[in-house]
Order: C-alpha cells, then sequence, then structure tokens
C-alpha cells in the first residue's frame, strides 16, 4: 500500500503579535470534518477537501466550497459512484469548474491504485468521469494526483506503469487525454515511485516528490518532465531513515523541511533553491516550532501553523532562517494553510457539527503581524492613495532597499533609494493596491498603497 505525503498545508506589518483569524463555519453536518486541501482560486471563490479529524480513520468523499470570500460555505459530496474510493486532491479553476481524482486503495497488489478522474462544471453538484481509460493497469498503476493550470490544460500523474512514469495530458478541459510519451519524461530510478499527495504548484510550474527523494517538474503544463535530486533519499519515508516536505513561492525559489534522526528525537533541516530545485543548499538547522508551511506566493514569507502541540501560527519573513511564533502554546489547532496574496487567506480547522455553525476554517482578517519594534524605522510613505508619485522618507538610514508587489505578489518594481527623502514613479501602474516593501538592515517595514 502506498505511503500517504500529507498536505503541508501574511504578510508581516510589524506591530503586535497577533494571529488574526476569524472563524468560518464550512457547512458540513458531521463534526471533525478537517480539511487536507484548501485550494483559492480568488479572492471569493474558494475550494476545500474534507477528511475524517475525528481519528476514527472513516473515509470521506466530501468538499467545501465558497463563493463569496467565506461569508458562506457550502459542503457536498464527490459523487465517484464508488464508496470505497479514496480521494487524492482536488483541482479547481473557477467557482463551478474543478476536479478530482481518487484511488482504490485496498491493500490487494492487484487492484491496488488503480484510479478514477471527476470533474464538476456545476460546483460540485454533478461529477463526471475522465480519463476513464488511464490508470487501469491493475498491479501497477497508481493515480498520485491530477492538477490543472487553467479550465483547458491539465495533468493526472501517477507512478511508473511499464518503463516509464505514468502521465496523461488534456488541452480540451479533459474530454480527451493523451499520455506523455517516455521521451519527454525523464526515467524513473530502479524501484522508483511517486506520492499519494497534494501536487506542488507555484508560478505556472507543476512538482511531485518521489521515494527516492527526487522532484519531477514540468515547465511547459506537462509537455515535458525533468527530475533532480533533494538533498534526502526519501520523500516519505518512516523514521529513522529521512523524509522531506517542500514548498515553492514561484517558479524557481522553493524551501524543503528535512526530517531525520528518531522519532523520540527527530532532527530538522531545512534548504533552499533558487533554480526551481535543481539544486539547493547545503542546509541549516531549521528553528521553528510549526512545521506545516506554506508560502505567501511571490514572496520570502513562510506561514507555519500546527495541529499538534504547539498548535498555532508561526511566520518568518527570510524565508525560513528564523522564526517569530504569532500564537502562544495552546492555541486552536492551525492546519494547512493557502494564501491568495499578503492579505488573503484560509487556514484548516474542525467543523462542529452544525451546517449553520461558525467553525470548520479559519480566515485571515488582517495580516498577521511580529513584533519587531526594537529593529523597525517608522519610514514615511505618502501621499496614500496616490496616482503619480509616492514619497519616501528615511530619516534614520542612508539607503534603503524597495520592493514593491501587487495583490498577487508579483514583484512590479525594485529600487535601491539613497538619501533622506525620494520620489518614486507609480505613473505606470495599473490601478489597485500594492505593497511597498521597505528594508534597511534589520530595518523591515511594509506599507500598503492605493493607486488611482
Amino acid at each position: 500500500m502506498k505511503k500517504l505525503l500529507l498536505s503541508l498545508s501574511l504578510i508581516a506589518s510589524f506591530s503586535t503579535i497577533n494571529a488574526q483569524w476569524t472563524s468560518q463555519g464550512t457547512g458540513f453536518a458531521d463534526a471533525s470534518r478537517g480539511l487536507s486541501e484548501v485550494r483559492i482560486v480568488d479572492a471569493n471563490t474558494v475550494w476545500a477537501l474534507a477528511y475524517d479529524g475525528s481519528g476514527g480513520g472513516a473515509n470521506i468523499q466530501e468538499f467545501t466550497l465558497t463563493i463569496n470570500g467565506g461569508t458562506s460555505w457550502t459542503s457536498g459530496t464527490i459523487n465517484l459512484g464508488d464508496t470505497t474510493l479514496e480521494i487524492n486532491n482536488i483541482s479547481p479553476v473557477s467557482a463551478t469548474t474543478a476536479w478530482s481524482s481518487a484511488i482504490i486503495n485496498l491493500g490487494d497488489p492487484t487492484v491496488d491504485g488503480v484510479g478514477k478522474i471527476v470533474k464538476t462544471t456545476d460546483g460540485g453538484l454533478n461529477w463526471t468521469p475522465q480519463c476513464e481509460t488511464c490508470f487501469q493497469v491493475a498491479g501497477s498503476s497508481f493515480l498520485n494526483g491530477v492538477y490543472f493550470w487553467d479550465a483547458n490544460v491539465g495533468v493526472a500523474f501517477g507512478d511508473p506503469e511499464g518503463t516509464e512514469f505514468e502521465i496523461w495530458r488534456t488541452t480540451d478541459g479533459g474530454d480527451n487525454w493523451t499520455r506523455v510519451p517516455g521521451a519527454s519524461i525523464a526515467n524513473p530510478l530502479n524501484g522508483e515511485y511517486g506520492y499519494n499527495n497534494v501536487p506542488v504548484a507555484a508560478g505556472g510550474v507543476l512538482w511531485f516528490p518521489t521515494n527516492k527523494g527526487r522532484l519531477y517538474r514540468t515547465t511547459d503544463q506537462g509537455a515535458t518532465w525533468t527530475a533532480a535530486q533533494a538533498p534526502l533519499t526519501d520523500f516519505g519515508s518512516a523514521l529513522p531513515a529521512n523524509s522531506g516536505r517542500v514548498i515553492f513561492s514561484d517558479m524557481n525559489n522553493g524551501y524543503l523541511l528535512k526530517t531525520s534522526g528518531t522519532v523520540a528525537n527527530p532532527a530538522y533541516t531545512y534548504y533552499t533553491t533558487t533554480n526551481g530545485g535543481s539544486t539547493w543548499g547545503t542546509g541549516a538547522p531549521f528553528t521553528g516550532t510549526r512545521q506545516i508551511l506554506t508560502y505567501i506566493p511571490g514572496t520570502t514569507n513562510i506561514v507555519a501553523t500546527s495541529q499538534a502541540a504547539p498548535v498555532g501560527t508561526s511566520i518568518s519573513t527570510d524565508n525560513g532562517a528564523t522564526w517569530t511564533d504569532l500564537e502562544p502554546a495552546g492555541t486552536e489547532q492551525r492546519g494547512a494553510s493557502a494564501f491568495l496574496n499578503a492579505s488573503t487567506g484560509w487556514c484548516a480547522g474542525f467543523s462542529d457539527g452544525d451546517p449553520l455553525g461558525s467553525a470548520g476554517i479559519f480566515k485571515l482578517s488582517e495580516p498577521l503581524g511580529v513584533d519587531n519594534a526594537a529593529t523597525v524605522t517608522k519610514f514615511k510613505v505618502y501621499p496614500n492613495p496616490a496616482s503619480s508619485v509616492v514619497t519616501i522618507s528615511t530619516p534614520e538610514v542612508e539607503t534603503v532597499a524597495l520592493s514593491v508587489t501587487d495583490l498577487t505578489g508579483k514583484v512590479v518594481m525594485i529600487k535601491l533609494l539613497n538619501g533622506i527623502e525620494n520620489t518614486v514613479d507609480i505613473s505606470n501602474l495599473a490601478t489597485g493596491a500594492y505593497f511597498f516593501n521597505l528594508s534597511s538592515g534589520d530595518k523591515k517595514e511594509v506599507v500598503k498603497i492605493l493607486k488611482n
């Protein structure tokens, strides 16, 4: 039976140590529905995949969806036509359209892994089978997940079947699927397989980890795949062997948390990459206390949550080198999280059995804060709103690095400012909100500016 990699799933306003989460009800009639995966489409549309958080081990085929930013959530069933199938993941592209994958996972080597892909176009009311000839070789096929970049282009990926990884691709929303030829996929090592897991995606790139400590990657929406060795031997083995979890901020920058040692005395090391996982640094001791990690897209800010002691939320604003606990021990359990941008995100909780209640998921109500007053200079940025020019006053420092990002986390401007007062031309930026990230040595501040 295949081992399962669990989903690992802010911006710093530098004011107060307080994780600003607001509880929302996920609409489940059963208590202890956890969320293994939170997938944000836009500021209004979020899908989440349910699991049995009671500890009873029930096989759950349910999801929940909001189309109004979490004001209300509607739960539903992913109808697979077989209640024994175990759901891998969910991949939405809009408020109406999503795909999900599932496997027969009964521990029987003659059927284990045979997969099924389904699609909804009506917000989860109905689900239609797709790619019905894919992943059907008993004892060999194993469907690990499905991922769509948009309403047309997607992939379904699994373990080697024959001599090559079994990967199927569609360019018409799943009406037709074509198996990616072996010549377009890096060859598997002897005994190599992937993991039944949420795909790792960022910046248009998709990765999946293997039991040989490698990351398979596609940068052309599944047409071709390369493989690179990470600094560990297996992404999912049990201690005392090592294992690891990986996240990416964009197509190049990523973070790997490696676990080694023993169950009684685990050791944690982190690595970073700037080339999409082709190479990694030498590694350094991980100093955080929570280990369900996710990036704010396009930034070096990593959020860490935990459902085991110490539960709560932490943040790193320096790509995982140092961590600040935003909630004291004993806070509510925080599970997998996801962020659209610096100010919009959700974090998994557990339902309370009241479909009209307010438990099950947490929404970020304002930017998470880090108390860093001893090292922060109060940069002045004005006017706000602005139409053409912004003035930045830096009375306590002479040189300031400025990085401007939009609401998606995309960097739209980088400048090195010298002098006490500087003017920055923003006339070419589109109307909207932007984050001015200012830093000088250990002095940092983030200012939100509205461009009109």
